[in-house]
């Protein structure tokens, strides 16, 4: 089965899409990648939706990934006598280290490091920005604030902080447990919450192994502003735009989606935009005019992937979501303006002779019109190099690591198919010629683009280039 397009789409599973026959139905309809949400999954559950979805990628034989996503440090309030309360504009109201529960003057905040870190001045958005509240006065045990938008707060609410610098690590206790759990069942990708800075990233990778790979969610103002140093330490990142919008003004969040969708493509790092993308198919069998806008401007900017969150988690019309997604982002990769747009974004080369081939086997599949580039690829960065220069024809990623090729389910225009090792160089060619063939990118007289290494199995060693006619019965013809 082969996709007719070049995004990718992630689909969350959850209530109304846990079942196998479900998540068989998603695949069907467009779904690339699965999400699995640790903050409403516990380890019983992870294993089983992993045990399903593979059981879906062995009935319709295409690598399926899976991304476990950790749920990250969870700042809320305490909890109040009479469950909510009314505050007044302008009025003090404080935050401190005192358990008693709180009233329309203070309620307890059960993170010392909070405590510790915020100034005056600083911002504290409650409930996702639904009250703002500004610090007047701080000592290391409280926060006297003004209110300064909103005025209900109620037990357990969380507290983001757009303007303080938390020194805590991204990774809470239930994290560590449920990455653990995460790697144990084999999940391909890790995605990690609330990124701050570079050093959050240390622990998890720590951790990992190499054993999956780790998706930066860039959901902080804190990480925006050091999102090099972050992109460096990360193998994808997630424009995760919920809180995103929640702590920095919503009017930006558009325009740093696209300065991070276009840094993580110079540096040929997949990214995923996220959230609220047909927010309204929960409970709706159609998108709204401007959700299909929002999805088409993603697919335009050349994201790797689109994701659903509620949308196929717990909506009414999770197989709808992702037909939708589906044929948004066909749509708008047939549109006249899409290849200009594609080609104006893109960037040189990077000064590596990975880089250097897989460029020139953009343009050689550019300027011949050729089937498809063929890419061999053990680790996957021949896949990903080639992915960075978005060229027009698809992408075959041939790999004998079946993990390699679940993880490069995630990238633009790849298409991944499991293979055994080349023999030779020969045995490469054929066997390239042949798979194209078989996967219905080509046909008989038509030619490809081979980008592999020699010596054959050496890793990091992208050095060749190839070009070979598709034959007819053995798929094998003049080169």
């Amino acid at each position: 089965m082969r996709r007719n397009r070049k995004v990718k789409i992630l689909a969350t599973l959850g209530p109304a899409s846990s079942e196998e026959a479900m998540i068989r139905k998603l695949f069907e309809a467009g779904a690339d990648v699965f999400r699995i949400n640790m903050s409403h999954t516990d380890h019983a559950l992870l294993k089983a939706l992993v045990g399903r979805i593979r059981a879906v990628e062995a009935a319709v034989g295409r690598p399926i990934g899976i991304l476990a996503d950790l749920q990250g440090p969870k700042l809320r309030v305490g909890k109040f006598k009479n469950t909510k309360e009314e505050l007044q504009l302008g009025q003090l109201f404080t935050l401190d280290d005192n358990t008693e529960p709180g009233d329309n003057t203070r309620v307890h905040l059960p993170h010392p490091e909070i405590l510790e870190s915020v100034e005056p001045g600083h911002r504290l958005l409650i409930d996702d920005g639904k009250l703002e509240l500004r610090a007047v006065e701080t000592n290391g045990r409280q926060i006297i604030c003004e209110v300064v938008a909103g005025r209900t707060i109620s037990d357990r609410k969380g507290v983001s902080l757009p303007d303080t610098d938390l020194p805590v690590g991204a990774l809470t206790e239930k994290d560590r447990k449920d990455l653990d759990a995460a790697l144990e069942n084999d999940v391909d990708w890790i995605a990690l919450s609330f990124v701050q800075r570079p050093e959050d990233l240390a622990e998890a990778r720590k951790i990992a192994r190499g054993r999956a790979l780790i998706m930066s969610k860039i959901e902080k103002p804190q990480a925006v502003q050091r999102l090099p140093e972050i992109m460096d330490l990360s193998d994808a990142i997630m424009v995760a735009r919920g809180d995103l919008g929640v702590e920095m003004p919503l009017e930006s969040v558009p325009g740093v989606q696209k300065q991070i969708t276009r840094a993580a493509r110079r540096a040929g790092k997949p990214v995923v935009v996220a959230t609220q993308m047909l927010e309204s198919m929960i409970t709706a069998p159609v998108p709204t005019r401007a959700e299909v806008s929002d999805v088409a401007t993603a697919v335009f900017e050349g994201a790797d992937a689109i994701m659903l969150s509620a949308e196929s988690a717990a909506g009414q019309y999770p197989t709808e979501a992702v037909a939708t997604m589906d044929r948004i982002a066909r749509k708008v990769e047939a549109d006249p303006t899409y290849d200009g747009i594609i080609h104006a974004q893109r960037t040189d080369p990077q000064a590596t002779s990975a880089d250097a081939v897989s460029a020139a086997a953009r343009q050689m599949a550019d300027t011949l019109k050729l089937a498809a580039i063929v890419t061999y690829t053990a680790s996957g960065n021949t896949g990903l190099r080639a992915a960075r220069e978005r060229p027009r024809v698809p992408i075959i990623a041939l790999s004998p690591v079946l993990g390699t090729a679940r993880r490069l389910s995630l990238l633009w225009g790849t298409h991944c198919v499991v293979t055994e090792d080349a023999a030779d160089l020969d045995d490469m060619v054929n066997r390239a010629c042949r798979i194209t063939q078989e996967e219905k990118f080509g046909n008989a007289g038509e030619r490809v683009i081979i980008m592999a290494g020699v010596p054959l199995r050496t890793p990091g060693t992208t050095n060749m280039l190839r070009i070979a006619y598709l034959g007819s019965a053995n798929g094998v013809g003049p080169r």
